[in-house]
């Protein structure tokens, strides 16, 4: 983000009361709102009584809103899930600082001979940022990722990851408490539905508006954003690199800006050494407007394979989890749930549509009794509908896949927006989506990194080390929402 100015305001939210503080980030390059950037915009145009528009520096865009044509780009408050003003100025500082500037800085240090300032600059790349620079480049998503790497590794990163492994840490811990709730389901009111908690606006949004109504039934897995921060501030700099974590600096690349807001929760801060496992999240876009920056042709950058946390050699595989493009939650734990409670082995998930393809669900079914039922909720107005149906007792899921961004991880505003502030490109996305899938799918639980990883760096799967590296808490920070007395999941 270059030359960012943040601009406040107050303003009401459409059908609300109370006020709210919309901080806008504007630059040259890009735009967000640090308020859950990925919400705005996607409300129907006939919502549009509430806007706040941005400055001069912006993106220019001609929109007719109610017969009006307005200049630059809108945002509907109305569409904000996060109504009670939830960035504080300390958050939009750190968010602030999660900038191609700030990794310039950084770079630059390392440049100078003081070596009290020298950080190792580690770059995690997420597997649904890799489709987007397939894309870009012309390339099929393993030959994108060594230009990537090269291109990382040319402006001063010596470590690049994929996190994929990270991912299934995720999806492991995710399948293992989903079992753990089932079988408690019948004395503990809150251990059904289990929601998913990759998603940072998601979890934001939870805890600030819903509170009670959803945070105990949050998945406490953590993302896999922060897993691989684990794994890099606690294992690789320490066991692999000898280094203090406070001496490495790591660098997220992924498709959404929400996860900056994530790397700067309090819980995912090592106080006494004043390091956080994420120092800074930076979007695939950002990624390649430094690219157009500096003119790099793809062409004469080299082709270098992706390193390994275990520190191997040899070139790392590129996979997939299974799913839609936003690692596949839902279909593994339903496969795993399938197996372990039922005995029943399932090769193919059916999907069915209930509003759209962005509000599905899946069943599995014995001998014409129901004994599992999912659902998979992505975006903005199909979250809308879970909450209504939540609020009136009417959710009969065991687990819900919640995503903010309207078709999953793939479509996250840091690189499936077009020209046009605040619209997807539905092109590149669809080239992006056929890109994902013709990865190879492996499944978690045979990968034997994972396992090395358990026994060596967690001292086992069900150890204290791996409950609280693996895990976090969700906080109730809402004063109005009760779980209602006749609600039945």
């Amino acid at each position: 983000m270059s030359d960012v100015s943040i601009a406040r305001r107050k303003e009401k939210c459409e059908n609300c009361t109370k006020q709210v503080s919309v901080c806008i980030c504007v630059s040259s390059t890009l735009f967000y709102v640090l308020n859950l950037s990925n919400f705005f915009s996607l409300l129907p145009h006939s919502a549009t009584r509430n806007r706040v528009t941005t400055g001069a520096n912006s993106h220019q865009e001609r929109e007719e809103v109610n017969g009006q044509v307005n200049e630059g780009p809108q945002l509907l408050l109305s569409a904000c899930l996060s109504c009670d003003g939830c960035i504080s100025d300390e958050e939009n500082l750190k968010i602030s600082q999660q900038n191609l500037q700030e990794v310039e800085r950084v770079l630059a240090l390392n440049k100078k001979c003081d070596v009290s300032k020298h950080k190792v600059l580690v770059a995690s790349i997420c597997p649904q940022s890799l489709p987007f620079f397939a894309v870009k480049f012309g390339l099929d998503i393993t030959e994108a990722a060594h230009k990537l790497c090269g291109f990382l590794k040319s402006i001063g990163v010596q470590h690049v990851f994929d996190t994929t492994l990270a991912a299934g840490f995720s999806i492991l811990e995710s399948q293992k408490e989903f079992i753990q709730r089932y079988r408690r389901r019948h004395h503990d009111s809150h251990a059904l539905p289990m929601f998913t908690s990759s998603c940072p606006g998601w979890i934001r949004y939870s805890e600030r508006v819903l509170g009670s109504l959803v945070t105990p039934h949050i998945c406490t897995a953590r993302s896999p954003q922060q897993i691989m921060g684990c794994l890099v501030k606690d294992y690789f700099s320490k066991q692999q690199q000898k280094l203090s974590p406070e001496k490495v600096y790591h660098v997220v690349v992924a498709p959404c800006f929400d996860k900056k807001l994530e790397a700067v929760r309090e819980e995912f801060y090592n106080s006494l050494l004043e390091t956080r496992d994420v120092d800074c999240v930076l979007t695939s876009g950002e990624i390649y407007c430094l690219m157009e920056q500096r003119k790099v042709s793809v062409d004469e950058l080299d082709s270098l394979p992706l390193d390994h946390v275990l520190g191997d050699t040899g070139d790392l595989v590129m996979v997939r989890h299974e799913g839609r493009g936003s690692e596949g939650f839902l279909e593994h734990i339903f496969k795993n749930a399938a197996k372990e409670l039922f005995g029943l082995d399932v090769h193919e998930i059916t999907y069915k549509n209930l509003r759209n393809r962005d509000f599905q669900e899946v069943t599995l079914e014995r001998d014409g009794e129901t004994l599992l039922q999912f659902a998979a909720v992505y975006g903005f107005r199909n979250i809308q509908t879970l909450v209504h149906r939540m609020k009136k007792g009417h959710v009969p899921y065991q687990l819900v896949e919640v995503l903010s961004c309207p078709g999953g991880c793939l479509s996250g505003r840091g690189q499936a927006e077009s020209e046009v502030v605040g619209r997807l490109d539905k092109a590149l996305i669809q080239q992006m989506e056929e890109a994902y899938s013709s990865l190879p799918v492996r499944l978690p639980e045979v990968n034997p990194a994972l396992h090395t990883l358990y026994q060596d760096w967690l001292q086992g799967q069900d150890s204290s080390q791996a409950s609280t590296l693996l895990h976090t808490k969700y906080k109730n920070q809402s004063q109005s929402h009760t779980q209602p007395p006749h609600m039945q999941w």
